[in-house]
């Protein structure tokens, strides 16, 4: 299955200043798949080291962080020389090692020249628990489920995705029905590798929803066993209100849907637990359309997504009848699929925000910076081509780059651009 951080994984490899890379990303979005595939297609060879069912290994870095001596043991457990130069060093599941984070900082210091990558189980969480080095010693990278665009890519349209990717409306117009037929498609497969892959090979779309069912469970029981004691329930709380916060008109996320009487202080841990787990997405409010957006961000206004649409999906039991009916699809729920659509799409590459107006007078669902430019983006579940709160946020700021997403093909207004849904990626 093609992932489009391969090309990064790549550039890693390429940099003569590369440090250790930390793939970051929820369980089951393939990140163990991807590292043994980028050492497969760009290494002589791969040395795979999993320290959750290499229990032995776990104390490997407890004691010193001799880099000879560890290259030792890696060699002894995989029966493999360790060439610097072209073998590719896989540490997965790092955090089941004692200072196994720690110890991606001593390769970088004292032993560049090996190639090593590491992930793990909810790392994010782990980092935020202290589990941590040095500033500046190890390269990141983030993987999200796949998006609409590797979407295409796996479904054999590679054709197709070229003439979105360089825009080319004319070519694409013919094809809008069958493009708007693969978006809903993807509404309710999402971006799951196991489930994408098993729809590829056996077209069952029931099977399709089993599987992301077994993963939303695996999530779930992931709440007790890496999540303290103490906060598990209001994790569980959180998570299951996600579907009734997207569902609201306005989607901010309102404490007292959870609770009566809940409060930010009483569940803030859980929605931390939960965001740098990667299994949810916070955009957050700006109160202003400035350089930079970072600047103004209000903390205690934020919208929460779940980190895959099919995921979403299988959560409100929305039925495939539904979400492959062009005349229901985008009805039924039809703004939170959308807004949740659009989130997944720009992740890969944004910070999430949106802005809201005075007196909430007006909201744009999402704004972002590029280039020391902003932008403001507004979502339209079906062909309603009216922009009221972009028209506001324009009058006062005046970016010149209003975008409408919708699902109405490419036009080019004065003071506006619509882009179809399906090409939302080319942002």
């Amino acid at each position: 299955m093609y992932r489009n951080l391969i090309k990064a994984l790549v550039d890693w490899k390429n940099n003569q200043n590369r440090k250790p890379l930390i793939v970051k990303g929820a369980r089951q979005v393939g990140k163990t798949w991807l590292m043994k595939e980028f050492g497969k297609t760009h290494f002589e060879q791969v040395v795979y080291i999993n320290f959750e069912s290499s229990v032995r290994l776990q104390q490997i870095f407890a004691d010193d962080f001799s880099i000879p001596r560890i290259i030792g043991v890696l060699e002894i457990e995989s029966g493999k020389k360790i060439e610097p130069a072209s073998t590719l060093i896989i540490l997965d599941e790092i955090q089941e090692a004692e200072k196994g984070l720690t110890a991606l900082k001593y390769f970088y210091e004292n032993a560049p020249q090996y190639y090593v990558a590491a992930a793990g189980s909810l790392l994010g969480v782990s980092l935020q628990q202290g589990s941590t080095f040095p500033v500046g010693k190890v390269d990141f990278l983030s993987l999200y489920p796949l998006s609409f665009e590797e979407f295409l890519t796996n479904i054999d349209e590679g054709a197709l995705l070229k003439a979105l990717q360089q825009k080319n409306w004319a070519v694409v117009k013919p094809f809008h029905e069958q493009l708007s037929h693969y978006l809903r498609m993807y509404y309710y497969i999402g971006g799951m590798p196991e489930v994408l892959a098993s729809f590829i090979k056996n077209r069952n779309l029931l099977e399709a929803r089993e599987i992301q069912n077994k993963i939303l469970l695996g999530y779930e029981n992931d709440f007790s066993k890496y999540a303290p004691v103490s906060v598990v329930p209001k994790i569980r709380m959180v998570w299951q209100t996600v579907l009734a916060q997207l569902a609201k008109e306005n989607r901010k996320f309102i404490y007292g849907q959870i609770k009566k009487g809940a409060r930010a202080k009483d569940f803030e841990e859980a929605i931390n637990w939960l965001t740098n787990a990667g299994l949810l997405l916070k955009s957050t409010q700006v109160n202003n359309a400035s350089i930079p957006l970072k600047s103004y961000v209000n903390f205690d206004a934020f919208k929460l997504y779940l980190l895959d649409i099919g995921l979403l999906n299988a959560m409100g039991e929305i039925s495939e009848q539904i979400l492959l009916n062009k005349n229901q699809v985008l009805i039924e729920f039809k703004g939170a699929l959308t807004e949740q659509f659009v989130a997944q799409e720009l992740i890969h590459h944004y910070q999430l925000s949106y802005w809201t107006a005075d007196a909430a007078t007006a909201e744009v669902d999402f704004i972002l910076q590029k280039d020391n430019k902003v932008f403001p983006i507004e979502v339209k579940a079906e062909e309603n081509l009216k922009a009221k709160s972009l028209k506001v946020f324009e009058e006062k700021y005046n970016t010149g780059n209003a975008i409408r997403l919708s699902m109405s093909m490419h036009r080019k207004e004065d003071w506006l651009e619509n882009i179809p849904l399906y090409a939302a990626f080319t942002l």
